[in-house]
């Protein structure tokens, strides 16, 4: 019998606007359901009505059962008996989750009392006991410290811990590595996976990530405009899915073992709940559509197999054996011609020779005294070639941020060398500073905040013609919205009229108005769906090769830096600890700590995710203001419990510099005892903590 069942689920919000219409699945004792889609697809709306957690002007119909009893239209204290207790829910931000004046382990053993009758003192040993079994350092002290003390990772994990307090029959995971790192997201989805196998419950897996979803869920149910268009086992889903949408995100996803050629977008964006087309949603879009695609909505109908697909076009999907590439124009991008030049033949855009940066640490609220230091950047060296892209990559923390910000300043560093465009930037007056901001540009994470919603587009983008007095702004302006892929009229609107992926196209608009040689990319498309994200990649690599520009590209997500960069550098708590060509790196890392980072990242490919090995690395990054002596990653390194007495002690006393490898011409590690080996495709000769 199913744990839960949901029949036809609508949620109306005031104004007449369908957020969700229609869902129905199930989940049985054990089985992981991984819901999917854009954002505005409906998923997170779809879980809070099960939760029962929606505001009061949401109109919820339908059914929702748990255990063959109704959720829909139970009193709020019954519903109160029943959260936490037989359904619990893990959010996507677990700082505002847990409330900040009391402690992590106070807040644990309330979720216990509620629901259970046990004394203080036994609840917050159970609050403990939690915090251990989802593998939180120290649980004892750690359940006394409020939660923005935990770091995100502990915080996700002190989220889990409180959801399966009560042994829960379902548990819905709403986003829940989203903003984690990869190590991190790593180590949480192994928790999950624990907490599963305690309690034995159901999961209702939501994320953007379909490498997750491969990894985790045993159905697949794929969202779009507020419905399910396509359902059945996660095999068929990923290697054979029958509805173009499906197909077109899975063609959109970058991967990190390396399939060569542009990604596949699907042009267009997602409708408005407010205003769907007639017909099909998904028609505006769609390559394959036809004129019956606007006469009616498909509905969810059979397809054999536990399968059910949304489109009048499956069966002739299956027979022909289409896939995405061959239902999605494949982009063609030029190739770069200043590639076509050896590297050691090209100019030098930007040199960084043993950068520094620290900060003061203060202490005092009126009378400040510094206690300490942050060692924010300790000492990196790396250089970028004309028409190269070089990715700056590492969990949060490591510097790459402080780095960026030193660059773009092009002020003296506290030590070593900033060099831009053979400019030294310790002897740079104001004019010189001025002039060389024209060559220097940034695109930013986040192109909402990045763009004034006071201005229109065009100004924008004009702004920085102006300052530096350039002529003939409008016809500039034309061109560079062109250029970008949009259309000159849009100049006349505002950011907020834009989809985040343009808004994003305006932010490159911006940054090249000056024709500049170097662009920096920080964190470009971390912010949008995977579909709208993999057109903003493909304009960034064919701009690149158009204009001949050089790329710093700063990311959190392997998978794009191995579709984006030529050479790769790998921070760890300031410093750099491997560096290379991306296909070195990628496919041979040397360094522990990139090994582990590789084996992380989630594949979208069932079979792969279930024979993979996971290179686990135990804690969070210590502090830049204490760094461990010698090599910086002993501490977490997997390789060091397996070393002699003698080599340990090398590693605490000696700080390994980056070193290249033997014969190889473009990869360096700053490891005593690097050792290359594969850790993506191969299964074999990987370490499992």
């Amino acid at each position: 019998m199913s744990i839960l069942e949901v029949r036809d689920l609508t949620v109306t919000f005031p104004g007449g606007i369908e957020a969700v219409r229609g869902v129905s699945y199930e989940v049985e004792r054990g089985e992981v359901l991984g819901i999917v889609g854009e954002s505005g697809s409906g998923k997170s709306v779809t879980s809070l009505a099960v939760m029962g957690l929606l505001p009061q002007n949401a109109v919820v119909s339908g059914s929702v059962k748990l255990h063959g009893r109704e959720l829909l239209g139970m009193k709020e204290d019954e519903l109160v008996k029943v959260r936490g207790k037989a359904i619990s829910m893990i959010f996507q931000d677990p700082l505002s989750a847990f409330t900040p004046v009391y402690t992590i382990g106070d807040q644990i053993a309330e979720a216990v009392r509620v629901h259970q009758k046990m004394a203080k003192d036994k609840a917050a040993k159970r609050a403990v006991e939690l915090l251990d079994l989802v593998g939180i350092p120290n649980p004892n002290l750690r359940a006394k410290a409020f939660p923005h003390e935990f770091s995100g990772g502990m915080r996700q994990r002190a989220m889990i811990a409180m959801a399966i307090a009560n042994d829960p029959d379902l548990l819905i995971c709403d986003e829940p590595t989203t903003a984690l790192d990869v190590t991190i997201q790593a180590q949480v989805l192994e928790v999950l996976k624990t907490a599963q196998r305690e309690t034995g419950a159901g999961i209702v897996m939501i994320t953007h990530d379909l490498g997750v979803i491969a990894g985790m869920a045993d159905r697949v149910l794929v969202m779009y405009a507020g419905r399910p268009v396509e359902q059945g086992p996660v095999d068929d889903i990923y290697y054979r899915p029958r509805m173009p949408y499906t197909m077109g995100l899975l063609a959109s996803i970058p991967r990190v073992d390396g399939e060569e050629g542009p990604l596949v977008p699907i042009e267009g964006n997602p409708p408005s709940p407010a205003s769907l087309p007639p017909g099909c949603p998904f028609a505006p879009r769609c390559p394959m559509k036809v004129d019956m695609c606007d006469d009616e909505e498909p509905p969810l109908t059979p397809f054999g197999g536990g399968r059910h697909v949304a489109c009048i076009r499956a069966h002739e999907i299956e027979h022909k054996g289409l896939t995405g590439a061959d239902v999605f124009p494949v982009p063609v991008i030029p190739p770069s011609d200043v590639v076509r030049v050896p590297r050691t033949e090209r100019a030098t855009v930007l040199e960084l020779d043993g950068m520094k940066k620290h900060y003061p640490l203060m202490k005092g609220a009126i009378f400040k005294r510094r206690v300490g230091t942050v060692f924010a950047v300790d000492g990196i060296s790396f250089d970028i070639a004309e028409g190269e892209t070089l990715a700056l990559v590492g969990e949060s923390g490591c510097g790459k941020t402080t780095t960026l910000q030193q660059i773009m300043q092009l002020e003296p560093p506290q030590d070593g060398r900033v060099v831009v465009l053979g400019k030294d930037s310790a002897k740079l007056d104001k004019t010189a500073r001025k002039a060389l901001r024209g060559d220097l540009q940034i695109v930013f994470q986040d192109p909402m905040a990045a763009l004034d919603p006071r201005m229109p587009v065009g100004d924008i983008i004009a702004e920085p013609l102006r300052a530096h007095g350039r002529k003939d702004v409008a016809a500039k302006v034309a061109e560079l919205l062109r250029l970008v892929g949009l259309a000159p009229e849009h100049a006349e609107r505002y950011p907020q009229q834009f989809s985040g992926g343009q808004r994003q196209r305006i932010g490159i608009a911006r940054a090249l108005a000056l024709e500049p040689k170097l662009l920096v990319l920080d964190e470009p498309v971390s912010a949008l769906d995977v579909s709208i994200q993999a057109g903003v990649i493909n304009l960034l690599e064919e701009l690149k090769n158009r204009l001949g520009l050089s790329y710093l590209f700063v990311a959190h997500d392997l998978a794009v830096v191995r579709h984006l960069a030529d050479r790769v550098a790998v921070m760890y708590l300031g410093r750099i600890a491997e560096i290379g060509a991306v296909a070195n790196v990628y496919d041979r890392p040397a360094h522990p700590y990139t090994q582990a980072l590789l084996s992380a990242i989630p594949l979208p490919d069932p079979e792969m995710e279930r024979t993979r090995k996971r290179i686990l690395l135990e804690g969070d990054l210590p502090s830049p203001a204490d760094p461990p002596s010698g090599c910086r990653f002993r501490t977490r390194c997997p390789k060091f419990a397996r070393l002699s007495e003698a080599e340990r002690r090398r590693c605490v006393d000696e700080e390994p510099s980056v070193a290249r490898l033997a014969n190889v011409v473009d990869h360096g590690a700053a490891c005593h005892y690097a050792e290359e080996i594969e850790v993506i495709t191969a299964s074999d000769n990987q370490e499992e903590e």
